[in-house]
């Protein structure tokens, strides 16, 4: 957990993500990049006021996804973004290259001092609305050394919106994700977005990996916070705070900080008496 206590502050840290506005090329890119940055720099203000510890920007908008390589254009937006986003604050910063171009999103990272990028299929086979995705590990990995950069890799398992071709039980494959793919931290999500993990695999997984951060990838929430965040050493987090909890709107920093501040009472009862109303 060495890694994670440096780049965080405080334990079980809440990452809030930045949905990018679509980008070039993608079917509903509205032609401003102007537009993009300004409303990347609304949510990353949001999610600093609202008191989260970590941001990651995705190109959530740009659907439906490749499951290759992005455009070109793709990259240079979110670098782009992503340095509005460090002028603002300095919380730590992830990426997230949808469907899985791990490959474009460290170099995204080491080029913009990113701390951490998420990977949906770092190993294995995956069934997606995209196609098979295989997993990148033994690309990422050496590519990652030979920009010589440290970004940590989070690396999801049993990614939402995916199943693994082959019949691999969860266990099994979180632990070929650490040993074999050599992620750096792993990431538990519900079926779809917006749904959350259940308890019982986020323990099964917490048994078995001693020593690498799990963290929860989806579904979290004010109200199953605490049921959830015992057995984790961390939450991304973006549905939840958005207005009315719709992805497609904008983050309300009110409840930002209610999240925060129930994910905190959670883990310190005595140091939180009350929460704001929404």
């Amino acid at each position: 957990m060495n890694w994670l206590a440096q780049v965080f502050t405080k334990p079980a840290p809440v990452i809030g993500v930045v949905h990018l506005l679509p980008l070039p090329g993608s079917p509903r890119w509205g032609g401003s990049l102007t537009q993009v940055l300004a409303r990347a720099e609304q949510e990353a203000t949001a999610l600093a006021t609202g008191g989260a510890d970590g941001i990651i920007l995705e190109n959530f908008n740009d659907a439906p996804f490749t499951k290759g390589q992005v455009d070109p254009a793709v990259v240079s937006a979110m670098s782009l973004a992503v340095r509005r986003v460090r002028q603002l604050t300095h919380l730590p910063i992830g990426i997230n290259v949808l469907r899985n171009d791990a490959y474009s999103a460290m170099a995204i990272a080491c080029c913009t001092e990113a701390a951490f990028i998420r990977v949906n299929v770092l190993t294995g086979v995956t069934v997606t609305d995209q196609g098979l995705i295989e997993g990148c590990a033994h690309e990422l990995l050496r590519y990652r050394r030979h920009l010589g950069c440290d970004v940590k890799i989070l690396a999801d398992v049993y990614v939402k919106h995916g199943m693994p071709l082959a019949p691999v039980g969860l266990v099994q494959q979180a632990q070929e994700t650490i040993e074999r793919g050599l992620a750096d931290g792993i990431i538990l999500s519900g079926p779809m977005t917006g749904h959350p993990p259940a308890v019982s695999d986020l323990q099964a997984i917490h048994k078995i990996a001693p020593g690498v951060p799990v963290f929860i990838g989806s579904g979290a929430t004010p109200e199953n916070i605490g049921q959830l965040l015992p057995w984790c050493d961390g939450v991304i987090v973006a549905s939840a705070l958005k207005r009315h909890g719709q992805p497609q709107q904008a983050i309300d920093p009110i409840r930002v900080q209610r999240f925060v501040e129930t994910a905190q009472h959670v883990l310190h009862p005595e140091a939180v008496e009350s929460l704001p109303s929404e």
